[in-house]
Parts: C-alpha cells; sequence; structure tokens
C-alpha cells in the first residue's frame, strides 16, 4: 500500500524485510535537508515451474509461497495445489522453483501464448530476471527544472485530468517542459498504460524527451523509471511514493526522483542536482 495520507511528519518503522532505507532530501519552500527515509521494498521474482522459467513478478518479498500459490492458480498453470508436489523459495534469492506432480503436465502452448504475448502488466511476461532492465545507458545532463516549477505540479496536473474529475477512479501521466506547462497528458485505468501513451505521443510529434519532467499521479514502481530511461526522459516526479527499486535504478541510470509532492514539500530520492 502507498502512504496516501502521509502528512510528511510520519514515525519511521523499524527495518524490516518489505521496507528499504534511503538517505534522501526533503525540501520545504526552498530550504532543503538530508533525511532518512522508508520505502516499500520492490525485488522481482522468477517463477519457474519444472525447468521452465514461467514468469517474473514484482513484489514485496514476504510471503512469497502464498504468492505463487495464487499465481499458480489464478494464471490457471494448476487446477488445484494438489498438482503442485513442491516450492523451493531457499536454492536462489528472489526465485521460487515450482515441482509438479509427475501426472501433472504444463502446457506450454499456452504459457507461449497467455503470459509471454498477452501480458499486461509490462513486466509479468518476461521469464528471466536478466531481461527485466532494458538495454539503455543512463541519461546525460543539460536538463534541470526550478522547484518552484516542480511544486506547482500536482494542481496543474489535477486541473487537466477531466476524466479523473468525474470518475475519480484513473491514473494520468504527463509531459511537462521546464516552465512547467504540460506538453500532453493522457488518463487511463492502469499506470503503465497512462505512461505508455504520453511516451508513445511524444514520439510520434518528435518532442526532445531529454528536455522533459514525467509526472505521475500515483506511485513509482520499477517499471515506471525503466519506461522513463528508455524514452530517456530524466526526470521523474509523482504524487504518491516510490519503491525501493525504483530508488536504486533511479540512481543507478542518473534519473531524478521525486516522491511524496505535497506542495509545499517534496521528497527528492535520486539526481537532486536537476531541482534548481
Amino acid at each position: 500500500m502507498c502512504s496516501a495520507q502521509w502528512n510528511g511528519e510520519k514515525k519511521m518503522p523499524e527495518k524490516s524485510e518489505g521496507s528499504a532505507e534511503f538517505e534522501i532530501w526533503k525540501q520545504t519552500g526552498n530550504d532543503r535537508e538530508p533525511v532518512t527515509d522508508y520505502v516499500a521494498r520492490e525485488e522481482p521474482l522468477q517463477i519457474t515451474v519444472d525447468g521452465t522459467p514461467i514468469a517474473v513478478v514484482m513484489r514485496t518479498p514476504g510471503h512469497d509461497e502464498d504468492l505463487v500459490n495464487g499465481f499458480l492458480l489464478t494464471e490457471g498453470m494448476v487446477a488445484s495445489l494438489g498438482d503442485v508436489t513442491r516450492i523451493d523459495l531457499e536454492a536462489q534469492k528472489n526465485h521460487a522453483y515450482v515441482f509438479l506432480a509427475d501426472d501433472v503436465v504444463l502446457d506450454h502452448a499456452r504459457l507461449s501464448r497467455n503470459l509471454f504475448s498477452a501480458s499486461s502488466c509490462g513486466i509479468c511476461g518476461k521469464a528471466s530476471i536478466e531481461a527485466i532492465q532494458q538495454d539503455a545507458p543512463p541519461v546525460g545532463d543539460g536538463f534541470s527544472i526550478p522547484a518552484g516549477v516542480v511544486l506547482g505540479l500536482p494542481d496543474a496536473l489535477r486541473a487537466a485530468q477531466e476524466v479523473f474529475a468525474r470518475t475519480g477512479g484513473l491514473h494520468a501521466a504527463a509531459l511537462v517542459d521546464v516552465h512547467g506547462e504540460i506538453l500532453i497528458l493522457r488518463e487511463d485505468v492502469g499506470r503503465h498504460n497512462a505512461i505508455d501513451k504520453v511516451i508513445g505521443w511524444a514520439t510520434t510529434e518528435g518532442v526532445d524527451l531529454t528536455q522533459t519532467l514525467m509526472q505521475v499521479s500515483g506511485r513509482v514502481s520499477f517499471e515506471v523509471m525503466q519506461k522513463a530511461l528508455v524514452a530517456r526522459i530524466p526526470v521523474v516526479s509523482a504524487i504518491s511514493s516510490p519503491s525501493s527499486l525504483a530508488v536504486e535504478f533511479a540512481r543507478e541510470s542518473r534519473q531524478t526522483l521525486i516522491g511524496f509532492l505535497r506542495p509545499p514539500k517534496m521528497n527528492i530520492y535520486a539526481g537532486p542536482e536537476r531541482v534548481v
């Protein structure tokens, strides 16, 4: 769950498998200070059934056996959990090795059709952890944006969300220039769909994405930062929280990542030099 009601003064929880600790920069108006913050942990879990990798799911570690069992059932991989003889979570970190009963045969044709080709989550259909990170170099320098412009984005985004104003139930993504002008905004029930729409539009229109900030309405996961990197977008800003893997990915990719954008405050999790 994201901390949608956090007022910026929450008590830090104890360290746990489900959270990760980062030193970040908290900005209030023109004042910035380093603080310690905790974000929800996000890591990949590769699921392999009888030697065949079938999916990689992004999850918060913990209760992994329950997760795998639920996935196998809801994706129709097994008729019942009686088909599963063992799930090995100890052999390799972030891997779940599933062993089926001798009389249960995995339908490889169905796997190819339903998981690899038709996956809607953007990441679950990739059947190896090595395939997650796209072959894209870190973003370059040459773009910065005033803190005051960033702090004005939540109101600008909300004003432009026509469908959200009616339904209250859609994600939004927008591309913004250095002056805070919204170049394009798209809404969708899927967060990743909205992002794909704005990137697709900008690419078609020849927009220089290296000179933009992407503002999103919800939380920031690994996939959000990955999509931004592939598109060469240097700054991602969000109303809600990032995951641990999003922060780590942003730092490795030299991207700027802003979370909990709640004027007059925001948290800068990576790349503070671009927010001036």
